[in-house]
């Protein structure tokens, strides 16, 4: 059974729902550890998160076992913070890659656990906290509750105001995100500042041609977009593209360079790797294919600028370990050189990445 008998909860002890804090009806039967107000929320959580950490909550939250000596008693405490850091930054991931994905509900639940898992590991006020804060509010903006979403960026400016010792990476965080709210609430001179200031802050952390900057000037352009100021959002959409391509690029040249032996030394195939974690990877992808939209839209008048973003697609899937769609990016990238009749150098390196996932296929058959 899922619901909690009254009388079997000590007294004194208030027992609150996972998602929304209200008074606890229901319990998880796997772990026992975790409560909800009703199957709303259990559902919800389940689905986010909960499925994904459920056996991992059981040690936290449950009393710690006697030690015979202060020495165990310390290791235990140690082990049990480390366990605390990884479903910070886990359950952090899987809200990012969930909003990236635009599936801002699924990530809410997501992004209380590592909000709260922070404050149980820093503190109430530490400005570790703020990048759940962000989570929260972009989750919030996604599913179009503003006022929600004005809550936790107060929270999260208030946070970093008080901090003396806030990274050039989180006021980047931080400005992004108010650069959203402000487009959301169609203030796009507000909006431009913070995302300016986004950009500047995370230039100072990881330089100006970095992927961790390339998201202000995404955001920015589309600012520009829709406000018809055409040539400075194709200027920025072009920047975010040669910055991604880039990055890909290198991850792809060395791949490239390793498969050419087919094996490592101890016998096995290359592994493909983007270097990116699965929230950075669905971070690219919204980008690159909003990029994408925009380019085809316009792709008569430049189809060079839709040909090179879809050569972009192609590496990051292929760096994924997706072949199918991998090579229907490279597909659609040939066919738009032929239709536009562009040179045939084009059209050749074109059909170089797509030789190479054939390659692969008939390689992966025989091996």
């Amino acid at each position: 059974m899922n619901v909690i008998y009254p009388l079997a909860v000590p007294k004194g002890r208030r027992l609150c729902c996972e998602v929304c804090e209200a008074p606890a009806e229901r319990v998880c039967r796997a772990c026992t550890v975790t409560y909800y107000c009703g199957v709303v929320h259990q559902r919800a959580d389940w689905g986010s998160i909960h499925e994904k950490i459920c056996q991992l909550l059981i040690p936290l939250r449950t009393s710690m076992p006697f030690y015979n000596s202060e020495e165990e008693r310390q290791h235990g405490l140690q082990q049990l913070q480390q366990r605390q850091k990884h479903l910070i930054e886990f359950c952090y991931t899987v809200a990012q890659k969930y909003i990236f994905e635009g599936k801002h509900e699924d990530a809410v639940p997501a992004a209380l656990h590592s909000l709260r898992f922070r404050m149980s590991v820093h503190g109430m006020s530490s400005v570790e906290l703020v990048p759940a804060y962000l989570l929260l509010a972009e989750a919030s903006l996604g599913l179009g509750r503003i006022v929600q979403a004005e809550e936790y960026l107060s929270q999260a400016q208030w946070t970093v105001l008080k901090s003396a010792e806030c990274s050039y990476a989180t006021h980047s965080l931080l400005h992004r995100n108010l650069g959203l709210l402000y487009m959301a609430k169609e203030n796009y001179e507000e909006a431009r500042y913070h995302l300016a200031n986004d950009i500047y802050f995370a230039s100072c952390a990881f330089g100006t041609e970095h992927i961790r900057t390339s998201g202000g000037y995404f955001y920015l352009a589309n600012i520009f977009y829709g406000l018809k100021k055409l040539d400075l959002a194709d200027t920025l959409y072009t920047k975010v593209s040669e910055i991604w391509n880039e990055y890909l690029n290198n991850h792809y040249q060395v791949l490239s360079q390793a498969r050419t032996q087919q094996v490592d030394l101890l016998g096995k195939q290359f592994e493909t790797d983007t270097g990116l974690d699965e929230a950075q990877e669905a971070e690219a992808i919204q980008i690159l294919t909003s990029i994408l939209k925009i380019r085809e839209s316009t792709s008569d008048k430049a189809p060079q600028k839709t040909i090179f973003v879809l050569k972009i697609l192609f590496m990051l899937y292929y760096l994924m370990v997706n072949s199918s769609k991998a090579k229907e990016y490279a597909m659609r990238a040939l066919d738009l050189a032929k239709e536009q009749q562009l040179s045939v150098h084009e059209q050749n390196t074109i059909q170089d990445l797509l030789n190479l996932i054939s390659a692969e296929e008939a390689h992966s058959i025989t091996w």
